[in-house]
């Protein structure tokens, strides 16, 4: 699933400066970027392919800092060009940011807003949108990454409409997705609008991929929870924890129905997830209070005690840390924003089905890893306002922690 934005912003209007062309990509390297998103935009645009009816690119590679930038599997690479490459271009894409918590240099954020300025379409793929964010070309736009850093984007970059359900997000002059494949989603999208139809899909075939894919990350969310762990034994207790999500339990009963201490556990845990154990449980109880938010008319106090909160405190707490927003607020611009198609007949407020799950239910409907969708309705904005206007998808919070390193 992807979004264009139905009214484009007025800088997309921004007529490109004389020096710049069209038809000349500059890719935006960084030291420490994985290889595989870095190399999706000099696949698409920097080969020639005009016997398959793709009309032709001409590609800058441009490090973003002094060389030679490593890259995975200690790989060294010299780009050809520095940011004064930049000025040249029309399309700037950054492919990848090698970490969510550390700021990108200066130098490069002021050749991305000259360029922003200066009429450029800017191209944010993955861990790139970080940088787009920190140059302050995404301020008061929508905007995704990959889902697992797309809280740390919304905490990190609070003026930014973060939607962590979308490919990628088309803005007009400003455009991101999300990770790796979605990359290639988006790069596409942008040859389809640059040339049409025939085109993108003269290209998608030579690269074997899909056109133009339908639905959006949803259905990769439940991946916070690996599928190795379904031979672990820690599996057997992570289902009891989502089938007693109503209950009040900490991590030393986990711990102790894995006949282990807290200590290991949490080391065993941790190496299996990526997660520290009581934030996954946390994310698990917030899950399902969005889910009897959207679902029910219980009140805030209801809900937090049917999701294992020693108190609506807590959970008022949690929710705003994780979604940016009370749970009164989130249920009334879930109200307010939910699309009158999507009503079918049901009164407000009232259950609706549950969605599938692998079998594992709890109070209010199936209790589920994190991140597989709860009933329809829209994704949940990490904007503290609460869901855009554009905003309609199915509802799934994310599990990932501030401080991963990218390469998703």
């Amino acid at each position: 699933m992807s979004h264009d934005s139905t009214a484009a912003p007025e800088s997309a209007a921004r007529k490109l400066s004389g020096r710049r062309r069209k038809e000349i990509v500059a890719v935006l390297l960084f030291s420490g970027g994985p290889i595989f998103e870095s190399s999706i935009p000099l696949s698409v645009f920097g080969i020639d392919r005009q016997d398959a009816g793709v009309p032709r690119y001409r590609l800058l590679v441009c490090g973003g800092e002094e060389g030679p930038l490593r890259t995975t599997g200690g790989l060294e690479l010299t780009a050809p060009h520095g940011l004064e490459a930049i000025s040249r271009a029309g399309t700037v894409v950054v492919p990848a940011w090698r970490s969510i918590t550390s700021p990108p240099p200066e130098e490069a954020l002021d050749a991305l807003r000259r360029a922003h300025e200066e009429g450029a379409r800017i191209v944010g793929l993955c861990t790139g949108a970080f940088v787009l964010a920190a140059a302050g070309l995404l301020d008061g736009r929508p905007a995704t990454t990959h889902w697992m850093y797309a809280p740390t984007l919304a905490k990190r970059y609070p003026s930014v409409h973060v939607d962590p359900r979308e490919l990628f997000v088309d803005d007009g002059d400003v455009l991101t997705s999300a990770g790796t494949a979605a990359g290639i989603d988006l790069c596409l999208h942008i040859v389809r609008t640059d040339h049409g139809n025939e085109a993108a899909g003269a290209l998608a075939r030579r690269l074997v991929v899909p056109p133009r894919r339908s639905g959006g990350q949803e259905r990769y969310l439940d991946r916070s929870l690996p599928e190795e762990i379904g031979a672990d034994p820690l599996a057997e207790v992570v289902a009891w924890a989502l089938e007693h999500l109503h209950e009040q339990f900490d991590v030393e009963t986990l711990a102790a129905r894995a006949y282990m201490s807290r200590r290991t556990f949490d080391r065993r845990f941790r190496s299996l997830t990526g997660s520290a154990p009581l934030q996954w449980l946390i994310t698990q109880r917030v899950l399902q209070a969005q889910r009897l938010l959207e679902t029910s008319d219980y009140s805030v106090d209801e809900v937090a005690g049917r999701c294992g909160f020693r108190s609506p405190v807590a959970l008022r707490g949690h929710f705003r840390r994780q979604l940016g927003s009370s749970p009164a607020a989130y249920r009334a611009a879930y109200r307010a924003r939910r699309p009158q198609s999507e009503r079918i007949g049901d009164v407000e407020g009232a259950p609706m089905g549950p969605a599938s799950t692998s079998g594992l239910t709890g109070p209010g409907g199936p209790a589920a890893p994190v991140g597989i969708p709860g009933p329809n309705g829209p994704v949940p904005s990490l904007h503290p306002e609460g869901p855009l206007p554009h905003q309609g998808r199915r509802v799934a919070p994310l599990a990932s922690l501030p401080g991963q390193r990218s390469g998703g």
